[in-house]
């Protein structure tokens, strides 16, 4: 280190101790020219050129619009004013029309950077809250009644990589999957299975369900259409019919489908209910045993789902997630607490009985509570009511998840619920529930974290008429795909090892292409895009991490003391800079619930590795202490993208 430098030092941020330092001297130099304006709060960002300095802040146009002084002569004068001393900040230039720009003395910046990746290692990148909290994310709970499909595979990876990233960050996380086990459609496949003679699965269980529960749900669906048709039979075909022949036609068209995929199991199914005039009831009544608590239906039910979350089970060990409780519906309703809510909600002047069903009055609750802001909703939206039981008494979905919401909140001071776009009608109502049972903070710390679809182009789900694309298969094909191309690229590897390699590859690519689009937007999932060595792909930041490693095997051992001042080309700058901006990147995604950002910040890491090792030499240098401060340049790299993407819950493949 040369006379006057700073001291060696580790920091969980290094980025905010430089952003700080920028900071710091700017408020000193507002302080003497503009002291009224000493506590404006601005904003730095990195300018679109090295040209214009490392960092860059326009305070001087907030301030000018305070003054009417042009932006230039506050700059000037702001800048000319500041005594740097000792610093990691270089110089500070007046740019453009009034920018401020700084310039970084980037021997200290390299070395708080590197030295801070060296030492903290596997816990770079994550610096911890002030405040932990104790937060439940809940997340995926598929119905038990078919296996995971790829559109629900995203809640997964959403849900555990928010779960993560909070951890990461200090808090105390608690991850739930709620087993809806109380509704209809568990009461369909119950049925169905009860008439199969409940037969021992010969294949994974979740999919051996899901064919029963398809198959009933679409023979339930075609006799309740044709015995409306038939109710309203007359001799003029009326709009209603005409609808219904159409529905009746697309179940139909399903069934044909279905008999097709599954014969031997359709063919029974159908032959078990053909004599039945009443499956629709058959069903409404199990549901109803269910609820009360009959031994013989209970018995039924949760064999049913338990051995379907069996099959969840070992598909979420495959795909790298980890539930810590299952929270079933149905125990809710046994131990009161569903009634109970129902009762204290029936005491608030927003739940009226029409025709036998409770109401909730969300949209008068939202107006008289004065809550629109506290959920969001825009002056011009009126929520309607809701139900929140049918007409015979059984409770609806709204009613027990009410009731979760406040089981969720005993020991927790935040709840995550990862929801379906399409739910957010539900969650809504929810939280209303809660600021009509007096409980507006809750309703303000549950927070519903939405995501879009998942499209596969020409394809077109539907898990009631068994079209669906399921998790395990496109595990399964990305697996195959990596295999060939890592037999194309290494087939010298034992076959243990190229296995290995392409379950790692292949499931960290579906994981990537979930998690890689804004949460809101959905996902168009196409196999060009997620296996693509070329760009924005799991296993293009996996190349890089690779490109890393197999560079660190040719230089040998870094020595622990690097000149790190040695680092001076552009290309080395930024990339650092980048590497120091990780924590800081990593803490406002966390706070923002955007794994996105960190799989798109891996991904331009990646992109500004590979620029660097294709223009600039490290391992041919017969400068040997160029060399090691390259060489821990390229370790720095390879714990940053490591972190990342384990922080998402992604594995990187050591070779490819």
């Amino acid at each position: 280190m040369s006379d006057g430098a700073l001291k060696p030092q580790i920091s969980d941020d290094p980025y905010r101790t430089i952003t700080s330092e920028c900071m710091k001297l700017t408020r000193r130099g507002l302080s003497s020219q503009y002291p009224e304006f000493k506590d404006m709060e601005f904003k730095l960002e990195e300018p679109p050129s090295p040209d214009f300095g490392d960092l860059s802040t326009t305070l001087c146009f907030q301030v000018s619009k305070a003054t009417g002084t042009p932006p230039m002569e506050l700059a000037q004068k702001i800048a000319s004013s500041i005594k740097i001393g000792d610093s990691l900040v270089e110089s500070i230039e007046v740019g453009g029309s009034g920018y401020l720009n700084f310039r970084l003395d980037h021997k200290r910046v390299n070395e708080l950077t590197l030295t801070s990746i060296r030492a903290l290692g596997c816990d770079y990148g994550f610096p911890k809250t002030n405040k932990p909290e104790r937060i439940l994310v809940e997340h995926t709970s598929v119905n038990p009644i078919h296996p995971v499909h790829i559109g629900q595979a995203r809640n997964t990876v959403l849900g555990d990589a928010v779960a993560r990233m909070l951890r990461a960050r200090g808090h105390n996380v608690d991850v739930h999957f709620y087993v809806n086990d109380a509704g209809r459609q568990s009461a369909i496949l119950a049925y169905g299975y009860r008439k199969l003679g409940q037969p021992k699965p010969d294949i994974k269980q979740d999919i051996f369900l899901g064919q029963i529960y398809s198959i009933t749900s679409c023979l339930v669906e075609i006799q309740a259409l044709k015995r409306r048709i038939g109710e309203i039979e007359g001799e003029a075909i009326t709009p209603e019919q005409r609808e219904l022949q159409e529905k009746l036609h697309e179940w139909v068209s399903a069934a044909w489908e279905l008999q097709e995929r599954y014969p031997k199991l359709f063919s029974v199914l159908q032959r078990e209910t053909s004599q039945e005039n009443d499956i629709e009831d058959q069903v409404n009544a199990l549901l109803k045993e269910y609820e009360a608590e009959s031994e013989a239906t209970k018995q039924l039910f949760r064999h049913v789902s338990n051995l379907c979350i069996e099959g969840f089970k070992r598909t979420f060990l495959r795909f790298g997630v980890h539930f810590d409780f299952w929270d079933w519906e149905s125990d809710l309703i046994w131990s009161s607490r569903v009634s109970e809510t129902l009762s204290r909600l029936r005491q608030t002047p927003y739940v009226t009985v029409q025709n036998g069903v409770l109401r909730l009055q969300s949209g008068k609750a939202v107006q008289e509570l004065g809550i629109r802001s506290l959920l969001g909703i825009g002056e011009g939206y009126d929520l309607p009511s809701v139900a929140l039981t049918r007409s015979d008494g059984t409770t609806l979905y709204l009613a027990r998840d009410i009731s979760y919401s406040l089981k969720k909140f005993e020991g927790h001071s935040a709840v995550i619920n990862v929801v379906g776009a399409e739910q957010a009608h539900e969650q809504l109502h929810v939280r209303v529930a809660l600021a009509v049972l007096g409980l507006k903070e809750l309703a303000g710390r549950q927070r519903h974290f939405t995501f879009g679809l998942v499209r596969f182009p020409g394809e077109k789900m539907s898990s009631r008429k068994g079209r669906v694309i399921t998790l395990d298969e496109v595990m399964d094909e990305a697996v195959r795909r990596a295999q060939l191309e890592i037999e194309r690229r290494t087939p010298d590897l034992d076959e243990k090892q190229k296995r290995r390699m392409a379950e790692t590859i292949g499931i960290g690519a579906v994981k990537y292409a979930l998690l890689a689009v804004e949460p809101s937007h959905e996902v168009d999932f196409s196999w060009e895009r997620v296996l693509d060595l070329e760009a924005n792909s799991a296993p293009f930041i996996n190349y890089g991490y690779t490109r890393a490693k197999s560079i660190l095997g040719r230089l040998g051992k870094i020595p622990s003391h690097v000149d790190y001042g040695r680092l001076n080309h552009p290309l080395e700058k930024r990339l650092i800079l980048r590497m120091a901006a990780f924590p800081n990147i990593f803490v406002d995604a966390t706070d923002r619930l955007r794994p996105d950002d960190l799989a798109g910040y891996a991904n331009q890491l990646t992109e500004q590795f590979h620029e660097y090792y294709e223009h600039v030499d490290v391992t041919h240098l017969e400068d040997l202490e160029l060399k090691n401060a390259r060489g821990a340049l390229v370790e720095a790299v390879q714990t940053v993208l490591r972190n990342c993407m384990a922080v998402l819950g992604i594995e990187l493949s050591e070779r490819m």
